[in-house]
């Protein structure tokens, strides 16, 4: 990595570190600390779905277990509201992890659009679940405690914490890609028979990154029902959610680590934007609409691969002809 990447990195760290510093409007900090909750869940989506070429519908399924482990944590062991509730993030993305396992035995039995299927399936099952087991409370919810922090800087705690997790899973991902874990991934995106007949253990290799990219989705489900107050099931198993962060992928550019990012960054931040501004009327759905069309029109790969691809074509275009 050169010098030149290395300082454009630090500086978008430190952006980021320093945001809230200079920003302090609640309803922007709020913005940003769901951005970056999406940030999290569509980078870490990527690990799986990107690399492996899976395409997965069902990682709100870890984002609601995640959300009900740290509400019924904080509940049953009265855990006092503040940074405490905190440290249940890690046991979110535990639950998650471990759930992962079961489900991802039963799904990747099958391939690619089969696949999809299934993890609708499996999603809507445990949406159910979510409004009629007797200790998700169903409709009625369940009330996390509220931390008594002063409302001028409410959000700060909330936005470190996730920007933290956020840095965390960016590393995992960047670790998984250049590993023989990640090659082998890619490999089976490529063409999964040719990768078994080369030796890869397809199935345990899917099953890894399934349970890798489940992690970081529970620990952002349970800092996102911390967040609002409260979980629901159709806040915390949302199909939307599905949606978006595959969208995001799809958009930042699916199986690069800056894709996922940037997708999360634009994406959800302009839809919050446009949900407060035209609400009333839903004329953000269809300006959200339209800018993913734009995008999908225009640079179908990715806003990432298409942007190194056209710097590739310009780098090329301006070194001179060697004549032979």
């Amino acid at each position: 990595m050169s010098v030149r990447q290395l300082s454009f990195r630090a500086a978008l760290v430190a952006f980021f570190v320093a945001f809230p510093l200079f920003e302090h409007d609640p309803t922007t900090t709020s913005i940003a600390v769901f951005t970056l909750i999406f940030m999290v869940a569509s980078s870490a989506w990527n690990i799986f779905s990107g690399y492996s070429g899976y395409l997965a519908l069902g990682h709100a399924v870890f984002f609601g277990i995640g959300a009900y482990t740290v509400a019924l944590a904080a509940q049953d062991w009265h855990v006092p509201p503040g940074w405490d509730v905190f440290a249940l993030l890690p046991l979110a993305g535990l639950v998650a992890g471990l759930a992962a396992i079961p489900i991802g035995i039963i799904a990747l039995r099958t391939r690619r659009h089969t696949f999809v299927v299934v993890t609708i399936a499996i999603f809507f099952i445990f949406q159910l679940l979510a409004f009629n087991l007797p200790f998700t409370q169903g409709t009625t919810g369940i009330q996390l405690p509220t931390p008594l922090w002063s409302p001028s800087t409410y959000n700060e705690p909330f936005y470190y914490v996730t920007l933290a997790i956020l840095l965390a899973t960016i590393a995992l991902s960047w670790a998984v890609r250049g590993s023989r874990f990640g090659l082998q991934l890619m490999a089976i995106r490529d063409d999964e028979d040719r990768a078994r007949g080369m030796g890869v253990r397809t199935g345990p290799v899917k099953l890894a990154a399934f349970m890798l990219s489940a992690i970081p989705v529970g620990m952002v489900g349970g800092m996102y029902a911390y967040f609002l107050g409260a979980i629901y099931p159709q806040v915390g198993f949302d199909p939307l959610f599905d949606i978006a962060i595959a969208l995001m992928g799809f958009i930042g550019g699916l199986g690069t680590i800056a894709g996922p990012l940037l997708g999360g960054l634009a994406l959800e931040s302009l839809q919050q934007y446009f949900t407060q501004q035209f609400s009333d009327n839903g004329l953000y759905l269809i300006i959200y609409g339209a800018l993913f069309l734009v995008v999908i029109l225009l640079l179908p790969r990715g806003v990432i691969p298409s942007a190194a691809a056209f710097y590739r074509s310009w780098r090329a275009r301006r070194e001179p002809v060697v004549a032979s």
